[in-house]
């Protein structure tokens, strides 16, 4: 892909690795010259040290070829204008970062994909870790469903009951779906189906429209979660 990053800052510089990285052709807008010329000597792509704000600017990046084009900047007006250029070099496919929350509205009005502040999804992250030990992994969903990775303890309600008993037992609720099953000895993830006995260790990936809440935690075992 035909990729224009904006920004080589704290969000953008790793984006420009990954992105080199898995070969595609890499074009970097960055108005801050000693962040420009890092870039430039760090990776191997084509840095402008200019200010992507200009349409100017853009053409010369090759939007009107690109196909994808990725704001980073620390600020959201800076990116909507970014999207808007964009936009008019009819570029497929534009993401923006957007740090305020109450931007994010506008953002999409305008039909760009966003990200929220990563700063924050870093810090909801940390307490997370903290809060529910239990959960070695999850993503977010709206505003309350959740897929999460966690480990099955040995005293879990579920241990020893197959997808199907743990349902008519109302241990599984309707609002809970098993995704994956990663099982010691066994190579592969396995395949939740309604005759899987749950083992203890297991580690499983569920969807939870609620969330993982500590009631949700209890079903596998971890009830030191409502200790928080």
């Amino acid at each position: 892909m035909y990729i224009i990053i904006v920004g080589a800052g704290d969000i953008g510089t790793p984006l420009i690795d990954i992105a080199t990285r898995s070969g595609n052709e890499v074009v970097v807008i960055e108005k801050d010259e000693a962040r420009a010329n890092r870039a430039a000597d760090d990776f191997d792509c084509l840095v402008l040290n200019d200010n992507a704000t200009t349409k100017d600017t853009l053409e010369d990046a090759g939007a009107d070829r690109a196909d994808a084009l990725i704001s980073t900047t620390d600020q959201d007006a800076t990116n909507i204008m970014v999207c808007l250029l964009a936009q008019e070099f009819e570029v497929p496919s534009i993401l923006s970062v957007v740090h305020n929350p109450e931007h994010m509205g506008l953002f999409k009005q305008i039909g760009v994909n966003t990200m929220e502040n990563p700063q924050e999804l870093i810090a909801e992250y940390l307490y997370r870790a903290v809060a529910r030990p239990a959960i070695v992994d999850y993503m977010r969903i709206g505003e309350d469903a959740e897929v999460f990775e966690i480990t099955v303890t040995e005293n879990a309600p579920i241990v020893g009951k197959t997808i199907e008993e743990a349902a008519a037992d109302g241990i599984l609720t309707d609002d809970m779906l098993v995704v994956a099953i990663e099982r010691s000895g066994v190579d592969q993830p396995i395949t939740p189906r309604g005759g899987i006995t749950f083992e203890s260790g297991d580690l499983l990936t569920v969807y939870s429209a609620v969330g993982a809440d500590p009631e949700i935690t209890d079903i596998f075992g971890h009830y030191e979660d409502h200790a928080e």
